[in-house]
């Protein structure tokens, strides 16, 4: 496997037809209770196309129970989950991807010892024939290898298993993957947390394009310097609660920087 041009990036991305700004999904007054345990209180934001909405927040501040909500792994407790203005229960990750809505989890949720082209397309592979059913291999093949190849990686053995991959290629594994099935949302649930500066650099770049692209964007971080980087729009939760919904133009880094260590600050 080899990266190819200092671009790892979608060189030529695909532009949604929808109107940029338009509300895809949207949170109102979401909670998530793990017995007496509250993980989530009152959360409420929107994700519009076009833009990326981060959502920080220190360790313990319940990103990752309301990253499970948002890919259907959990469903809230109480509050309502809005996608393309109808009301939607996401019972499980596969009604997240069926909404276009894809993720690349901050462990990738690669199997090392499975194939490149299994990984891919995990759960969703593709099939062939009208009677009887087969795995249509050739097009997996061919879809693998050109969507790895638009963040910069080329394939020659779409057999080859995950573990041998380097980090940075199962990222872009993880990534490819999310862009081909995130057709209107995809959230990058910490991607730069166990990256250098170069490898940020290039996930960083592959948000801008994907928000480029028309598609909405959620940024789960701890960063408010990659965060204010990228980010069109911040919101800040602290030990489950939502305390600030801001623009980029509205708050400095600085600020964001505060309000993630619990400083209420007034704007």
């Amino acid at each position: 496997m080899e990266q190819v041009s200092k671009q790892a990036s979608l060189t030529e991305p695909r532009k949604n037809s929808s109107k940029k700004g338009e509300v895809i999904m949207k949170l109102e007054n979401v909670s998530r209770y793990f017995g007496s345990v509250v993980a989530l209180k009152n959360i409420t934001f929107e994700v519009k196309r076009g833009f990326v909405t981060c959502l920080l927040g220190d360790n313990g501040a319940g990103k990752s129970t309301l990253i499970k909500i948002l890919s259907g792994v959990h469903q809230p407790s109480e509050g309502q989950l809005w996608i393309n203005g109808s009301l939607t229960v996401l019972k499980s990750p596969r009604d997240a991807l069926d909404y276009g809505m894809a993720t690349v989890f901050q462990d990738l949720a690669l199997v090392p010892l499975m194939s490149i082209q299994r990984n891919f397309f995990m759960g969703r592979e593709l099939r062939k024939g009208k009677i009887f059913k087969t795995l249509d291999f050739k097009k997996s093949d061919e879809i693998v290898k050109t969507e790895m190849q638009r963040v910069g990686i080329h394939i020659r053995n779409t057999q080859q298993a995950v573990g041998t991959l380097s980090g940075g290629e199962r990222q872009c594994l993880a990534i490819s993957r999310a862009l081909f099935f995130g057709k209107n949302v995809i959230i990058f649930d910490e991607p730069t947390a166990a990256l250098g500066v170069r490898q940020s650099k290039i996930v960083l770049d592959f948000i801008i394009q994907a928000r480029d692209s028309n598609i909405g964007i959620i940024f789960i971080t701890h960063n408010s310097y990659h965060a204010h980087e990228v980010g069109d729009f911040f919101t800040i939760l602290n030990r489950g609660r939502n305390i600030g919904h801001y623009a980029k133009q509205d708050i400095t880094r600085e600020k964001l920087l505060d309000l993630m260590a619990g400083k209420h600050l007034t704007l």
